[in-house]
């Protein structure tokens, strides 16, 4: 659909008053998120991606409507993966409850333009080779079958190639600083062990990008909803996690259904020269998998409490 570019500023704008808004007033002091804290800012993100659906739906129509909300509801059920990662690194580096929300916070900064750089490059080869929609449908069918195939692997966030390749260049001090990324010693500008936990973040959610990215590119081919439906679910991410952090392990069978509507979404674009799924039966299919999997999940006696997994003492996170 056609965007003029001042609804692009636009829609710039607010998004940067937010994280404005979030940096400023709500970061001033350092502190561990409360639940319902975390409640109210995961109800106030949800209210507004659903607004926006609800604008683009009465602006452009129930096509453009369905597949906003289709990519959104996608993004969104992918980020529980993020939010179990997250809680690993966290733990691995043992990164106090009140400097977690600074970390995630320019986590879903560098997200939002890493995220755009991706969806531009999607963009530009499905348009240049539109037998890439091939290669992307296959990709999430294969990724599917391997998720739900998969066992729950341990992450080790240490073996991460670019925190490794960081730890050798970057000299940095020997425990954290407050929620400082960088302090002077002897004269000498330094790194903390809180700026390699946000490269660790940043790279996580980069990886997972290359998973949910074509699965909307397989509900919509349109930027400007691809990237709206991501930035919104994206900026929720981070009061979803405080949210959900502690009750990850309830949502036994997500997996499941994450793998199936990725799989879903493959076959949706593998057969798209031959049959168009409507847009309103991806969204009942999405949802339902998603919904199914929570409930049954939520049925499932709680596990018992997994071990720590903080596999390295503090003093050792700045170990080359």
């Amino acid at each position: 659909m056609h965007v003029d570019p001042w609804i692009w500023i636009a829609f710039l704008t607010f998004i940067a008053g937010m994280l404005a808004i979030d940096l400023l007033v709500f970061q001033r002091e350092a502190h561990a998120v409360s639940m319902r804290e975390a409640a109210i800012w995961s109800g106030v993100w949800v209210a507004l991606g659903l607004t926006f659906g609800v604008i683009v739906w009465l602006w452009q129509g129930p096509q453009a409507g369905g597949e906003y909300l289709a990519g959104y509801l996608i993004e969104k059920s992918l980020s529980v993966d993020n939010i179990f990662v997250f809680a690993l690194v966290f733990g691995y580096f043992a990164v106090p409850a009140e400097y977690q929300h600074r970390v995630l916070f320019w986590g879903v900064f560098g997200a939002l333009v890493f995220r755009a750089i991706f969806i531009v490059a999607g963009a530009t080869l499905l348009d240049q080779f539109h037998w890439m929609i091939y290669v992307f449908g296959a990709f999430l069918v294969i990724t599917g079958i391997r998720m739900a195939r998969s066992n729950d692997e341990h992450v080790d966030p240490g073996r991460n190639p670019v925190l490794r390749v960081f730890r050798r260049f970057v000299p940095m001090t020997e425990g954290m600083r407050g929620e400082h990324f960088f302090v002077k010693q002897a004269g000498r500008r330094l790194a903390t062990p809180l700026l390699a936990v946000l490269v660790v973040v940043e790279t996580t959610d980069i990886i997972f990008a290359i998973d949910s990215i074509p699965a909307i590119f397989a509900v919509t081919t349109d930027t400007f909803l691809v990237f709206t439906s991501n930035a919104f679910a994206i900026l929720g991410l981070r009061a979803l996690y405080f949210l959900l952090a502690g009750m990850i392990g309830r949502f036994a069978y997500l997996k499941i259904g994450l793998a199936f509507v990725l799989a879903f979404v493959g076959a949706k674009m593998l057969i798209s020269e031959f049959y168009k799924v409507p847009i309103w039966l991806s969204l009942v299919v999405i949802a339902g998998a998603i919904a199914v999997s929570i409930l049954v999940s939520l049925r499932r006696p709680p596990a018992a409490a997994p071990p720590s997994h903080e596999t390295e003492p503090r003093d050792k996170m700045t170990a080359r």
